[in-house]
């Protein structure tokens, strides 16, 4: 938890409140609450998905939970970063259905903390698996692509 890179933890919910912001959207078709709907439940699913199979070890930190296992069954055969590639989407499917400029500059710069969130924890994860870490990376894309380390 003293890791200086957590600041993106505290930056990642505190975008995710920004969202909430209120007012009125800019627009609303019935076309844009389905698939907002869809993409809030396809979302959800996949962050659903990667905190069930990491359980008891899921932490918000950057650095794994010391001692917990890397996983890369389940969802994580998809994404390295199935939780975050869900809060991407759902918070898309918000932000589509709110239809509010402020949200969408929110929802980018949450997506650039999520990246860069995701590129920090793989040099904690390699620190903490090496060679494994690496080999996983090397056929997993870190959210939808981009396999390797960079």
């Amino acid at each position: 938890m003293g890791d200086r890179a957590n600041w993106l933890v505290w930056a990642q919910f505190a975008l995710l409140v920004l969202l909430l912001l209120p007012g009125d959207p800019l627009w609303g078709a019935p076309w844009v609450t389905v698939l907002a709907v869809v993409l809030g439940l396809v979302g959800a699913a996949l962050a659903v998905a990667g905190a069930v199979v990491l359980g008891r070890d899921l932490v918000p930190w950057v650095a794994p939970k010391p001692g917990a296992p890397l996983r890369t069954g389940g969802i994580y055969r998809f994404t390295r970063n199935p939780i975050y590639l869900g809060i991407l989407v759902a918070t898309a499917g918000w932000v589509l259905w709110r239809a509010r400029i402020e949200l969408i500059v929110v929802w980018v710069l949450l997506a650039a903390v999520l990246i860069t969130k995701a590129h920090v924890e793989q040099r904690r994860l390699i620190d903490a698996y090496g060679d494994e870490y690496r080999d996983y990376a090397a056929r997993t894309p870190l959210l939808l692509f981009a396999r390797g380390i960079r």
